[in-house]
């Protein structure tokens, strides 16, 4: 009986299934899955309303994706760029670090490399890669998440949509990819996906990731470096080589293994790139420190083109030599960190609570974190101390290398580990310090600074700034020493004074009594008596010996000589804002103001021989596609109508500031340096507050300042040729390297006497044989005692500021 009512119950469909009927199958038929056709119906029912939804989605989508102009017409946002004039790039300012590069430009072996490990079939799908689509919803079901996107489908995300993981998203991404396809070529789509892709470290586009990575650009890179770069769009701020060098490495050698596995290189080079150590630019590193020219430049930029300096590709040309202007900034460094440490230790940074317990990877964690928040700097590495013991330091830098500190390198601060050390110099664990790396001691404890320093260098003939770092490190201050600080010159006033004598008859062989003075100045009976730098008087001696020795008294009778008057006036001829000299005698020792630029004006008139010229930084400004914006006019011609200042009133002080950098307070100059053509002066305020040196070369004017910002002494010993010259020096020696002797011809109206230039019209005599001795009566201070010869017209003082657009 059961199987005849199974037979009755399946024969009206067996009947419909002979008669080719097309009704619908029963319940059973399905339960059975015996019925193929019933399941075929059943899918191509769902097919159908799958095509009707997917129809009705993309006509209800298309209407609202966005234009392709920005794809399809491609500006970038490009930051405002400013370099040296041999074009090294100083700084970038804006939200998107890139480099653009059209197609053409970018090394086959990286387009091939981003292919291979992003998008595979690149060249031959239409926006989707189907196949790869499949793959990724098996390995999705399996349990192991996997992308599909094609680089097509990353441009259409990059430009137009979020990062966010929705099926909204990825629907319109798949249409707008298609779109893409249809209106660029693959050559432009992977232009715009290879500048466009964020890749870590303010990074945008692989151009500037090279530069950002490995200091190089795109074309210098090896194929292991160019596997690196590859790797960086799956994960660019967890796995690239600056945070995390261990999951960039890995995903670098997945980009050789399928470069390999498609041909794209030979085993010997994926075994080779495999291989390769790779150098991770740092951070710290930079090519050319010139952080204070780079916000003039910026300044300057944005007030002309307002914020869209930013975005639209400036790149602005400074004046600056790359390689002169990296020796400054290290000559400044060098000068302020080695007189840092004959100052007092002044005790740790900050302190951090440090865990008592834990294993040794959790203290070097929480040692890193604690280090965070403390600035590193390539040169005064910031530590944290893990052990302090009485005459040795454990430390972690903000690399995680650890350290240790003793010996030499910890003497500096060993009263800061006793027991009994005063809380704020004591140095424990948790303490924050800089360490410094030094010749033939290694790891040292070292400092900041408290004192600062500027350097400008400038072509004579021009004004052309071939360098200028305004501070020891713009970071910690901004201040721009170079054109804000108004400070006291010291001794290296004292050439204008000398130049405004010869045209009083003093010449270079006129003695002048180095003899003690007593001044009436309203404070007391003694008046005021300075005091030579040297602590002694030499009783006479000829003008050059004076300004050689750099003779306070010398300088003194000869400003009584001409008069305060003729000598402000004098002064102003070179540039100095009359308005900041004394009118009194302490403008002979410089007691008045200027800035290390104006100074630069006035001595680039001496090496030049009488010509005024205007400081300029900026050369030109180009826009993103090259076009000229702005280009600084030429410097005018050094032509006989605009001289200020008699040439042979230069030529005879240029004698003058010869002799000091050979035989005196400057002779170490001449020493390191042994060239004919090297002229000028210490400087030393009173107390040693202000230390200077200003001096030439026919070519290139340099000026060295150093001194507190709150005005004190910089310390007994210190002077301007111990502290400034140096800095002079490290500038000198990269500036000059090339530079052949320039010798120094006799212009008309001089010739020498016994060995001494002297004014042509005074050869036989007449000039000023003697100054400040008993038997001669002496002029009241503002007076001359003997006719001056008629001196130019003073023309108006320069402004210290730097016009850094020249019109």
């Amino acid at each position: 009986m059961l199987p005849l009512f199974h037979e009755r119950r399946r024969a009206p469909a067996l009947l419909r299934r002979q008669r080719g009927a097309l009704a619908w199958p029963t319940w059973a038929d399905w339960r059975g899955g015996r019925n193929w056709r019933a399941w075929a119906l059943l899918g191509g029912a769902g097919l159908v309303v799958a095509a009707l939804v997917l129809g009705v989605a993309i006509a209800l989508t298309l209407p609202n994706l966005p234009a392709l102009d920005r794809v399809t017409d491609y500006q970038p946002r490009q930051p405002l760029t400013v370099l040296t004039r041999d074009g090294v790039e100083i700084a970038q300012f804006g939200a998107e670090r890139r480099i653009y590069l059209p197609i053409a430009q970018v090394p086959k072996r990286l387009q091939d490399a981003v292919i291979a490990i992003e998008d595979t079939r690149f060249r031959d799908h239409s926006g989707i890669d189907w196949r790869g689509v499949a793959r990724a919803a098996l390995a999705n079901l399996r349990g192991r998440r996997e992308g599909a996107s094609t680089i097509t489908q990353q441009v259409a995300r990059n430009f137009f949509l979020s990062q966010r993981r929705t099926f909204e998203r990825k629907f319109k991404e798949a249409l707008l990819a298609m779109r893409i396809e249809r209106q660029l070529s693959k050559d432009d789509i992977l232009e715009l996906y290879l500048n466009q892709i964020y890749l870590g470290h303010r990074a945008y586009g692989f151009g500037a990731a090279a530069r950002t990575y490995f200091g190089k650009p795109l074309d210098k890179l090896s194929v292991a470096e160019v596997a690196m770069l590859a790797g960086l769009p799956q994960n660019p701020n967890g796995a690239n080589p600056i945070t995390n060098f261990n999951a960039a490495q890995n995903r670098q050698r997945q980009v050789l293994g399928r470069m390999r596995d498609l041909g794209q290189i030979t085993d010997d080079e994926w075994k080779a790139a495999r291989d390769e150590k790779l150098l991770i630019r740092s951070q710290l590193s930079v090519e050319v420190h010139a952080e204070h020219v780079a916000e003039m430049a910026r300044r300057a930029v944005v007030e002309r083109f307002g914020e869209q300096a930013y975005t639209k590709g400036y790149k602005v040309v400074t004046s600056l030599v790359a390689a002169e202007q990296q020796a400054a900034w290290a000559g400044v460094r060098r000068s302020l960190l080695e007189h840092e440490r004959r100052q007092p230790w002044r005790g740790p940074e900050d302190n951090e609570d440090l865990p008592d317990d834990g294993s040794d990877a959790e203290q070097e964690r929480a040692a890193a974190q604690a280090l965070k928040e403390h600035r590193d700097d390539e040169e005064l590495r910031v530590a944290i101390v893990l052990h302090a013991a009485p005459k040795e330091l454990q430390l972690q830098l903000a690399s995680g290398e650890q350290i240790k500190l003793a010996g030499e390198g910890l003497r500096w601060a060993l009263p800061a580990l006793s027991p009994k050390a005063k809380a704020s110099l004591a140095i424990k664990r948790g303490a924050i310090v800089r360490v410094q790396k030094l010749d033939k001691v290694g790891w040292a404890i070292a400092q900041w600074p408290a004192a600062e320093a500027a350097f400008v260098a400038l072509e004579p003939t021009n004004g052309r700034v071939r360098a200028l770092v305004g501070g020891f490190d713009f970071a910690r201050q901004p201040f721009n020493h170079v054109t804000q600080a108004w400070r006291q010159p010291g001794s290296s006033f004292k050439p204008f004074l000398y130049s405004a004598a010869l045209e009083h008859g003093v010449m270079p062989a006129t003695l002048v009594n180095d003899a003690e003075l007593a001044l009436p100045d309203g404070t007391g009976p003694t008046g005021w008596r300075p005091q030579n730098s040297d602590g002694q008087f030499d009783g006479p001696l000829t003008l050059r010996q004076a300004l050689a020795r750099s003779k306070n008294a010398v300088s003194i009778r000869l400003l009584q000589h001409i008069g305060i008057d003729t000598a402000r006036a004098w002064a102003a001829n070179f540039g100095l804002d009359p308005d900041k000299q004394p009118d009194n005698l302490t403008m002979a020792l410089g007691a008045g103001s200027t800035t290390p630029l104006q100074l630069a004006g006035a001595y680039a008139m001496m090496a030049n021989g009488g010509w005024r010229v205007t400081p300029q930084v900026i050369e030109r400004i180009t826009d993103a596609d090259g076009k000229l914006v702005y280009e600084a006019p030429a410097a005018p011609a050094l032509e006989e109508d605009a001289r200020v200042l008699p040439a042979r009133n230069l030529f005879i002080t240029r004698r003058l500031l010869h002799e000091v950098v050979t035989s005196g307070t400057a002779a170490r100059a001449h020493a390191a340096l042994p060239r004919d053509d090297l002229y000028g002066k210490t400087g030393t305020t009173n107390d040693a507050v202000d230390a200077w040196f200003a001096g030439f070369q026919p070519g290139v004017v340099g000026i060295a300042w150093v001194g507190y910002d709150e005005p004190r002494s910089l310390g007994s010993r210190e002077s301007g040729g111990g502290l400034a010259l140096p800095i002079w020096l490290d500038y000198m020696r990269v500036a000059l390297a090339h530079v052949p002797v320039v010798a120094d011809p006799a212009p008309e109206g001089v010739t020498q006497r016994d060995g001494e230039w002297v004014y042509s019209e005074w050869a036989e005599g007449g000039a000023v044989e003697r100054i400040g001795f008993e038997a001669e009566a002496l002029a009241p201070a503002g007076a001359a005692s003997s006719p001056p010869a008629p001196a130019p017209t003073p023309t108006p003082a320069a402004s210290s500021a730097m016009p850094v657009f020249n019109p």
